[in-house]
């Protein structure tokens, strides 16, 4: 995190805001622990009759709880990372910076202090990119997150359902958190569907709750809970199945959440949204990795430092070079807007 963000909490107010970025966090948790008591308790232990077949629903239940938890708790937990001392320029050389009498000037000396890092991105008029909150250089596809108060090496968004940024060290932990949250919802609807649908049966209930024909033997609240079960569980599958299409879409053309929206500025050959694009299965290893025994455990397996990105070969697409690709014509008609000083981060 950020000075500013240590500052921040040190004050009431900022000690409230922290506490009030958690509730998103223990919302979810508080659904799943429910979820866990009507499933386990309600559904398979209460109401089951079958008892080999709920020990089968309780393995499958509690290996797809495992992994989903697995993944949502590194997601929360993973840092954003800390901006190596290189990219940071002296307060001597900020404060010449700021004292430029044109931009061409500050464009001068941010480039020359940039001579020796790896930055191909760049902002509208050519600068390298400089954060004036963190001072430093922006690494390749890093961002500044007002809440986070600092940098993140290739941002993708700030999740508050996490708390957290979604970034280069938990991006493969926040694809795999949505593809095993939207298996869970699934398999806990699909279980339960039975049950939903007895529940429904018309004067298949007594006063006290049981199946006149025994398909539903849960009593009072426990039908209940078996009832809320299905309708939230296929409520989050619903929600979570174009999300989780949307970020696996972004993994196989290698673009965040930021580049779909805008596309990077090159060095050599201006903006283009396709410009890490280096073809699906590469895309993919550079998020999971090239050891298949890793792709579906939340496990850190990216390729890279989050600082540095193999760029596509731009011979490749003589329209990205001259400017004329249906993606790059849209963002430059967006950015024709003024744009003030340093003004290439994220709010």
């Amino acid at each position: 995190m950020g000075n500013d963000d240590h500052r921040r909490r040190k004050t009431p107010c900022g000690f409230c805001m922290a506490v009030f970025k958690w509730i998103p966090v223990l919302f979810i948790t508080a659904v799943i622990a429910w979820s866990y008591y009507a499933y386990v308790v309600e559904l398979c232990i209460r109401n089951s009759q079958n008892r080999i077949g709920m020990i089968f629903m309780l393995l499958f239940y509690h290996l797809f709880l495992t992994l989903f938890m697995w993944s949502y708790w590194r997601t929360i937990m993973t840092s954003v990372g800390r901006m190596p001392d290189q990219w940071r320029i002296p307060d001597e050389e900020v404060t010449r910076l700021f004292r430029a009498d044109s931009p061409d000037t500050q464009k001068r000396i941010l480039n020359n202090f940039a001579r020796d890092l790896p930055v191909t991105n760049r902002t509208m008029n050519g600068s390298v990119r400089f954060c004036e909150k963190c001072k430093i250089i922006k690494p390749d596809r890093a961002h500044h997150c007002s809440v986070c108060s600092c940098c993140v090496l290739k941002m993708d968004h700030h999740c508050p359902w996490v708390n957290n940024c979604v970034n280069f060290y938990n991006y493969k932990y926040f694809v795999l958190f949505l593809g095993y949250a939207l298996v869970y919802c699934l398999y806990v609807a699909f279980t339960a569907l039975h049950d939903f649908v007895d529940f429904w049966k018309v004067g298949a209930y007594d006063n006290n709750g049981y199946s006149a024909q025994g398909q539903l033997n849960a009593t009072g609240m426990g039908r209940f809970h078996i009832l809320f079960l299905f309708f939230i569980a296929l409520m989050f599958a619903i929600s979570l199945v174009s999300l989780f299409g949307y970020h696996i879409y972004l993994v196989l053309v290698n673009r965040t959440t930021l580049e779909s929206f805008r596309a990077p500025i090159f060095r050599v050959g201006g903006p283009d949204k396709n410009g890490y694009n280096l073809g699906r299965y590469a895309n993919f290893c550079e998020v999971f990795g090239d050891d298949w025994q890793y792709w579906f455990l939340p496990v850190f397996s990216s390729f890279g430092d989050g600082k540095t990105f193999p760029i596509r070969h731009m011979e490749e697409d003589t329209e990205s070079l001259l400017g004329y690709h249906s993606d790059t014509r849209i963002e430059l008609e967006e950015d024709f807007l003024p744009e003030p000083r340093f003004q290439d981060s994220i709010p």
